[in-house]
């Protein structure tokens, strides 16, 4: 008797957690539709064993974009955002550095004017704001700022500028056994230093633009010492390079937002077998920002009118999501 009752509530059991987790959503803060189906769909796809497009886990490897694709990024950049503040306090510390027009420009806060010094500004502000200091020093300075930095707008701390939608999908495919991984043209040390808790993508699974560095023993202690010199773009067709260098096998599914992110969705769905890319298209003017083909921040052309037709998945803010950012701390 006590055997029946054991293999009747086995049977029970067995039939009852299906249908639970049949009723659970995945991707809760994703309005039903073909976009979300679509994701739905091919994740169940390359993760059915036996299933003709069925992928072995060491090679379900998702890489998103970052800046408009997981957190926002307008009205500027957020580490442009950090390479002002820091300039603000820098020539504050040391008045010499604002005879460099861009330091200048940046410490009081007039962005026409650090436009105006153009790449070459910029390039000067990064060099004199990110460099020269060890990369555990570099570490601090962006953790010190990233607790009280407010974005203009939104008046939130930025770290509370991820989308949760996006959370959710790399959640949900962790779950079903995908490495997912960040493709930045961002710094690489500056996004290692909070993927893991905005995202939880650990800092060795961050690919990004760098800079040189070098060992050094400084007062005794063995140090990484940031330098004033580009060592690595990982922008547009830097980023299957940066893939391809960093991680070492090509992608299944891709995400991004904006046409330097073209490169990586191309490189990624081109090959044979199942594959996902997807654009993230900035509609939503009343939750967060609408803007494509003529922003200076993301802009997103060859990737509304090219990627249809590559089999690519536009993702509508405004329509696609329930929900854009969490809701405040």
């Amino acid at each position: 008797m006590f055997r029946r009752l054991v293999a009747l509530l086995s049977l029970c059991a067995a039939l009852f957690v299906p249908a639970v987790n049949a009723q659970t959503d995945p991707l809760p803060s994703w309005n039903d539709g073909p976009t979300k189906a679509r994701i739905v769909a091919f994740v169940q796809a390359v993760t059915t064993p036996g299933g003709k497009d069925f992928v072995a886990p060491a090679d379900r490897i998702a890489v998103f974009d970052n800046d408009g694709t997981l957190w926002s990024e307008q009205p500027m950049y957020f580490q442009l955002a950090f390479a002002i503040d820091r300039a603000k306090a820098m020539v504050a510390k040391n008045p010499e550095l604002a005879k460099q027009p861009a330091m200048r420009a940046a410490a009081a806060g007039d962005m026409k004017a650090l436009l105006a010094t153009g790449e070459k500004g910029l390039a000067e502000l990064l060099a004199v704001t990110h460099t020269g200091i060890t990369t555990d020093e570099f570490a601090q300075i962006v953790r010190d700022w990233v607790k009280t930095a407010q974005h203009p707008t939104a008046k939130r701390p930025y770290t509370q500028l991820a989308f949760v939608p996006m959370r959710e999908l790399l959640d949900y495919l962790r779950a079903n056994g995908f490495s997912t991984w960040i493709v930045s043209g961002g710094g690489v040390e500056f996004l290692r230093v909070m993927t893991e808790e905005l995202y939880g993508v650990p800092p060795q699974q961050v690919v990004g633009s760098s800079a040189q560095t070098k060992y050094e023993v400084r007062n005794g202690k063995p140090v990484i010492v940031r330098l004033p010199k580009v060592d690595f773009v990982n922008d547009k067709a830097g980023k299957p390079v940066g893939i391809n260098k960093f991680i070492g096998k090509r992608p299944i599914a891709a995400f991004g937002n904006s046409d330097g992110d073209f490169e990586m969705l191309q490189w990624t769905t081109s090959a044979p077998g199942a594959r996902l890319g997807v654009i993230v298209h900035h509609d939503d003017a009343a939750r967060e920002f609408a803007y494509d083909r003529k922003s200076h921040i993301g802009q997103l052309v060859r990737g509304l009118d090219e990627g249809p037709a590559l089999g690519w998945t536009i993702v509508s803010m405004k329509d696609d999501w329930k929900s854009v950012w969490a809701a405040p701390r």
